[in-house]
């Protein structure tokens, strides 16, 4: 293995480097990161009691930490760009019951403003074109992940997603290199399967 300071001989390496949030691309998003900008609402709820908060997302991700944080915020709003979720039925239920959580359909953030701390999202309705603003104390994105694999392109077998292909024993396609966790799971991305699949390696 050659890394940016030295080289290590190993007989086996297992490559558990994970996966990273997809991000919006938007303007003020990386400015507010921890500082209303989440894409974790199991670690960041708690700061964001009593605050009206938006979600970014319609998918199961979305509708679970989006119930998760009526637990803490006040008010949630869900942004999504389409006029449905893709979140399963039981969860979806689940949402469109909570009187803390409603929706805004058809939309999508342009610019995440804030004066040291997020204070509002600027958005457009896709189908309209029309703009609007809305105040906001926090931003929770949760659009996806992609794997940490961008490094091991041409060095291992990946699928179109970048996700590296394992065995049942969790072998690569190169000999003696493992892969466990996020970087190979596009099911579950779950700790409690990553830690399996860490044992398993």
């Amino acid at each position: 293995l050659k890394t940016y300071g030295k080289e290590y001989e190993a007989e086996s390496v297992i490559v558990t480097a994970g996966a990273s949030p997809r991000r919006l691309g938007v303007p003020g998003e990386e400015e507010f990161i921890g500082r209303g900008v989440s894409y974790c609402g199991t670690c960041d709820g708690f700061f964001f009691r009593d605050k009206d908060i938006v979600v970014v997302g319609g998918g199961d991700s979305a509708m679970e930490e989006a119930i998760f944080l009526t637990k803490f915020a006040n008010s949630v709003t869900v942004i999504h760009r389409r006029d449905e979720l893709r979140a399963g039925h039981t969860l979806q239920q689940r949402a469109f019951a909570n009187e803390k959580i409603s929706f805004v359909w058809d939309t999508v953030i342009d610019e995440i403003v804030g004066e040291g701390t997020v204070t509002t999202v600027k958005l457009t309705n896709r189908k309209t074109g029309e703009g609007s603003e809305m105040k906001t104390d926090g931003v929770f994105i949760f659009i996806g992940h992609f794997p940490n694999s961008k490094f091991l392109e041409e060095k291992l077998a990946m699928d179109e997603h970048g996700y590296i292909i394992t065995d049942e024993m969790m072998r690569t396609s190169v000999n003696g290199v493992f892969a466990a966790g996020e970087i190979q799971d596009a099911v579950y991305r779950q700790i409690a399967t990553s830690v399996g699949q860490g044992t398993a390696a």
